[in-house]
């Protein structure tokens, strides 16, 4: 009798009823409006990071403009900062010294309360246990750093988190060298000192459990689904659907591999995955290389993208800002967030910066003097490393 259970229970793993259909990819203008929104926002941040890290708070153009593909500049880092003047301003220190960047007093008050939003104790310990259950997703507790890095920016990490966050949590974290599971070389990687299985808890669990007063499981945990006006998924679709909600859940954080890879249950637990690391995220949205690569490394190769093509009602993948970014849709209502995080409240205060500098004349002025094209194309010799740029 038990082995015929176990034969039968073997037997719906390996089910696989999805039809054969196209699931309709159908814009949602809000959720892309949520994305528009913080076009060139993680660029900024970046080169503002790597001014004010400076003891001077500024850097010469010429050194600025070495990092324009490390922080993905969509143009050159002297149109950048002339593009958003209310963030960025240049000066020259002496008439002998080249041009400089440093920040408007503005940006340089909105940072410095950033700043003391990282370092206030409440928001750091909220960090440190979203950066572990983000390595406890992994199974084996560790990550790459360059993974890792990847997620900085979604994660709400400070830019210097190893030396400012990780070094300061060492019964927490640490860096460990392993050998990289793709590449099979060398690589530093940020892993957990201890299982902290007390945090091995998703969010789909914890409203399980807020809901009914304790966690059971194997429960047919169903996931929130939403649709853009006037989108209808076909009937033969609607109805797997259906049934998928119906299969037991299982936790993000539990080992499934050993199901089968192409059964409908291997995929629910692929959509925990997924649901769960978009949950940690504090915008509830990443790009989707980065998702794809954590899914390379955690051993779910193409499952991740068929998943999040196969579950529109789950996961948007919005095309705006020169790339594709997959948004958690329980995370919005219409274009905005839901939870409120003061990192995404400092966010939305630079992208208000950002907006300003548009407003004024388009003129870009150095010590009150508006350019000629002359002086730009100084400028651009100077960010160049063609020449010193004097007065």
């Amino acid at each position: 009798m038990a082995a015929a259970a176990t034969k039968l229970g073997r037997s719906l793993q390996q089910r696989r009823t999805f039809v054969n259909a196209r699931v309709k990819w159908v814009g949602d203008p809000y959720l892309d409006e949520a994305v528009q929104r913080e076009k060139n926002l993680k660029q900024l941040l970046s080169l503002k990071d790597r001014i004010v890290s400076s003891p001077s708070k500024s850097l010469p153009l010429s050194s600025l403009s070495l990092l324009k593909p490390l922080v993905d500049l969509p143009i050159t880092v002297a149109n950048f900062c002339q593009k958003y003047s209310s963030v960025f301003t240049t000066f020259q220190p002496s008439p002998s010294h080249p041009l400089h960047v440093r920040l408007t007093p503005e940006a340089l008050t909105l940072h410095k309360e950033e700043e003391t939003t990282h370092l206030s104790p409440p928001h750091r310990n909220v960090t440190v246990q979203r950066l572990t259950k983000f390595l406890l997703l992994t199974g084996a507790r560790s990550l790459p750093l360059n993974v890792v890095d990847r997620f900085r920016f979604d994660l709400g990490l400070p830019h210097d988190y190893i030396t400012s966050l990780i070094s300061d949590y060492p019964d927490y974290f640490e860096v460990t060298e392993i050998n990289d599971r793709l590449t099979g070389e060398k690589t530093l990687a940020l892993t957990l000192s201890s299982p902290r299985n007390n945090l091995a808890v998703s969010e789909m669990e914890r409203r399980e459990a807020y809901t009914n007063g304790s966690l059971i499981k194997g429960l047919r945990i169903r996931y929130s689904m939403n649709f853009p006006k006037g989108y209808a998924l076909e009937k033969r679709v609607k109805n797997w659907v259906e049934q998928w909600q119906n299969l037991p859940y299982i936790s993000p954080y539990e080992n499934a591999f050993h199901l089968g890879s192409s059964s409908d249950q291997a995929e629910k637990w692929t959509v925990a995955v997924l649901h769960e690391l978009l949950c940690l995220l504090v915008s509830k949205k990443t790009e989707t290389d980065n998702v794809l690569c954590l899914g390379e490394y955690l051993g779910f190769g193409m499952r991740f993208k068929k998943a999040l093509v196969h579950h529109p009602g789950i996961f948007y993948m919005s095309h705006k800002i020169r790339t594709q970014t997959v948004v958690l849709r329980e995370g919005y209502h219409k274009q905005f967030l839901l939870e409120r995080h003061p990192l995404m409240g400092m966010r939305h205060r630079y992208v208000y910066l950002m907006s300003k500098s548009g407003r004024g004349k388009k003129r870009d002025y150095v010590h009150g003097i508006e350019r000629s094209k002359q002086r730009k194309r100084a400028i651009k010799a100077c960010e160049d490393g063609e020449i010193e740029c004097t007065q």
